[in-house]
Formats: C-alpha cells, structure tokens, sequence
C-alpha cells in the first residue's frame, strides 16, 4: 500500500507539473492584458487582414489536404507494396524538417531558379511572394499532420466492413465513400484539426517562401512577430485570437468524436 501511495503521488506530480507547464503560457496571453486593450488592438486594419489572410489561407490548404491526402491515406492503409515504409518516411519527413528548411526546400523546388520554376513560370503561374505560395507553404507544412492520422484511422477499420461492401457488389471507390470515410470519421476530423491548427501557426517557411506583405502574404503568426518589438498588446491580441481558434478546433473535433474522443483515443 506504502509503494502504491508513493507512486500514485509522483505521478500526481509529474501532471501538475506538466499541466502548469502547458497551460501558464497560454493563460498568461488572456491575463497579461485588459480585455479591453486586447479588443482594441484587434481593431486595427492590419491586424484584421493578417487575420483574414491565416483563415482564409489556411483554411484552402486544409482543403486541398483532405481532397488530396483523404484517397492517399487510404491507399498507404490498405496496400502493401515494396517501398511502402519509404512513401510513408518521405511523407512524414516534413513533421521533423525546420521551419526554415522547409521554405529553402520550397524555394529550391518550386521558386524562379527552382526544380520547377521553369514549368511553373511557363504556366503563368507565380508562387514566391504571393498569397498562392502562402497556401502552398502552408500545405506542405501540414499535410504531414492530416495524412498521419489519417492513415491511421483507415488502418484501425474492421477489413471485415469493407470486405462485406466488395461483396455485396459495391466498387472500392463506393466503398471507400459510403464505408471507410464515414467510420473513419473522428479520425479524419482530428487529422484536419491538427492539420489546420499547424496551418495557423506556421511561420518559418511562409516567411522564407512567401514574404511578408500586409494584406498579400502576412498571415497573422508573421503580424506577431512583426508588432513583437513595436506594439506588445497588439501582438498578444492576435495571439489570443490564435488561442482561442486552435481551442475551438480541438473542442470540435472532441464533440464530432463523442464518446471515442472523451476516453482518449479515436475508434
């Protein structure tokens, strides 16, 4: 009983220390500042298109994501083929890459003298300092986080399900749209939260790929770092507002999930 109290107490420890240490910063953000300071800074015309740009841009990117990463998931779920473990390191390898290193790689690959710059400038196409490349520095960046789950999701299916549809003469397509994706569903909604909430905060390859110009390219992490120096309330109101989005996003994926999500893990 001694051993069993004494472990139970350190491991009572251990998650106060690491709530205290997640959760200050955060709830430092709301109470550094009045309310009413914080509201004001949010007026400011710059702050509102740094604002607008984030959601607008991340919310494409998550977009193209799940319309893309969804039917690419469920290939690396249901398929083994040579190679397979190497496609699933290559996808991953952005999760681990420096910020910084991820917008030198998109220039590398896709900036004027890039990889691709020739087939992407002949095409009419410009991506370096535009809100076209915001999008696409923010899709790289995160669709890592969606394709993770999401294959993870597809690979916790009962195969009995799917196998059941094939029989009863549905196609693969039919049955990836009628069966997988709905089953999957709490895992997909939480890869989109993850995805969209890394969407938000991206900072380094935006900056490094894309620029940052008010209204054009400057999402609102850029407009953090940018007001930092210069106006420290106004960057803790827009940094409230990314707060308060990411909470709202993660409680949504919890109430999609139901019962799945409030015991820890999706089903």
């Amino acid at each position: 009983m001694r051993r069993r109290g004494w472990f139970a107490l350190v491991l009572t420890a251990a998650l106060a220390v690491v709530l205290c240490f997640l959760t200050l910063p955060v709830v430092a953000i709301f109470v550094n500042t009045a309310p009413r300071d914080l509201l004001a800074s949010l007026g400011d015309e710059s702050a509102l298109d740094a604002l607008r740009l984030s959601l607008l841009c991340s919310a494409t990117a998550v977009g193209l994501i799940v319309v893309v990463g969804t039917p690419a998931a469920y290939l690396l779920a249901t398929r083994r083929f040579r190679g397979h473990a190497a496609v699933v390191t290559l996808i991953e390898l952005p999760l681990v890459l420096p910020p910084a290193v991820a917008g030198i790689g998109l220039l590398a690959a896709l900036g004027p003298q890039g990889v691709l710059g020739g087939l992407i400038e002949d095409a009419g196409v410009r991506l370096v300092l535009t809100t076209a490349g915001v999008i696409v520095a923010l899709t790289f960046v995160a669709a890592p986080f969606y394709l993770r789950q999401a294959q993870s999701a597809f690979e916790a299916l009962d195969r009995t399900w799917l196998d059941a549809s094939r029989t009863l003469g549905a196609t693969e397509a039919r049955t990836f749209a009628r069966v997988a994706v709905p089953t999957a569903g709490p895992g997909l909604a939480s890869g989109l939260a993850l995805a969209w909430g890394r969407a938000l905060g991206e900072f380094g390859a935006t900056l490094m790929f894309a620029g940052s110009f008010r209204g054009i390219t400057q999402t609102a992490p850029l407009a953090i770092y940018e007001r930092f120096s210069t106006d420290f309330t106004g960057a803790l109101a827009l940094s409230a507002v990314l707060v308060a989005v990411s909470a709202a996003l993660l409680l949504s994926v919890k109430l999609v999930g139901g019962p799945a999500w409030t015991s820890g893990a999706p089903r």
